[in-house]
């Protein structure tokens, strides 16, 4: 049976890992449909409960493939979470965040209509909108739950002065965030902020986008529409340190029986009750890997030698390009 958490003092339960969805709709590179399509099926069958995606992912293709794939099954059986807000252009270029209350509800029907559903489990602004405070961001998500659209409202990628200020306006249930062995930037003060405020966790990036899975090499280079092309922790110069981290994480993998990708899941998973990690697998290939790690327990010296392995702020390079760093509430 898969473990399950809730989200926060007022979220849902949810499986303790999730599925998110945005690989498989191109985003690092070429996918097959029907494997996507097999992989969410797969996931389901295995316990999995809480699916992630954003209504930009590939302008709405990621919504119609998860419509596709849980079309027919139970929809109190599985939670959606849904990013909104980022604007794109016909090309690969972002044109910043909408996260005005007119904007809210209009992105809010799109996305009920693209996924074929009445409702959205949690709701959350992509980035923060410098433009519009998020107490009115919030306050628009609130009429949507009363009015029966949204069930909760999530933040995503915002510093902790933010979550304070959107969960007096409305209790939020989560703050989806990278954290995993090589992004502890949020440890400092965005996780105390939420344990403070009874606010849960969802930790995407756990893998560092495949680069500490145990998988990726040096030798090895982005395919067309890879966006790990254009990330400096994958260039020349850092690549190459940030994978002899993951070197040092292999024996201890191999002592604990498991692959390095299993390690840093089960880390992530390790850091606390209130934090549900979000895994990006495109085939059941690589879910079958991830889903053992749910089984796997630390010791307090097993802790430590993974921190001593890979300590706080060891890998080189920032976990985004620079022209999108400055829309993160934290750095790396």
């Amino acid at each position: 049976m898969m473990q399950r958490r809730t989200l926060g003092h007022t979220g849902p339960a949810v499986s303790a890992l999730g599925l998110g969805a945005m690989a498989m709709s191109g985003a690092y590179g070429a996918t097959d449909r029907a494997e996507s399509i097999a992989t969410v099926h797969a996931a389901l069958e295995s316990g999995v409960t809480l699916i992630d995606t954003g209504d930009f992912y590939a302008m709405g293709h990621n919504e119609l493939l998860l419509a596709e794939a849980l079309r027919g099954r139970d929809r109190d059986s599985y939670k959606l979470s849904v990013k909104f807000g980022m604007l794109r252009g016909p090309g690969p270029d972002f044109g910043g965040q909408d996260s005005r209350p007119e904007a809210v509800k209009n992105f809010l029907a799109y996305s009920l209509t693209r996924l074929g559903t009445d409702h959205i489990d949690i709701y959350r602004p992509a980035r923060l909108d410098p433009a519009v405070p998020i107490e009115e961001t919030v306050g628009a998500i609130k009429e949507m739950i009363d009015a029966g659209y949204v069930r909760h409202i999530g933040l995503s990628e915002v510093d902790a002065a933010t979550i304070r200020r959107a969960h007096a306006v409305h209790p939020i249930a989560d703050l989806q965030i990278e954290y995993s062995l090589i992004s502890r930037a949020v440890e400092a003060d965005v996780l105390p902020t939420l344990r403070e405020l009874g606010i849960g966790m969802t930790a995407y990036g756990v893998l560092g986008r495949g680069l500490i899975s145990g998988h990726w090499t040096a030798g090895h280079s982005a395919g067309p529409g890879d966006m790990r092309g254009f990330s400096p922790r994958f260039s020349g110069g850092n690549v190459e340190h940030n994978l002899a981290l993951v070197e040092s994480l292999r024996p201890i993998a191999e002592a604990k029986v498991c692959t390095v990708a299993q390690l840093a899941i089960a880390w992530v998973t390790a850091q606390g009750e209130d934090i549900v990690p979000l895994i990006g697998a495109r085939t059941r290939e690589r879910l079958a890997e991830a889903l053992p790690a749910m089984d796997l327990n630390f010791t307090a010296d097993d802790l430590a030698e993974i921190d001593k392995a890979v300590p706080p702020g060891a890998a080189r390079g920032d976990r985004y390009p620079s022209a999108f760093m400055s829309n993160l509430g934290v750095g790396n």
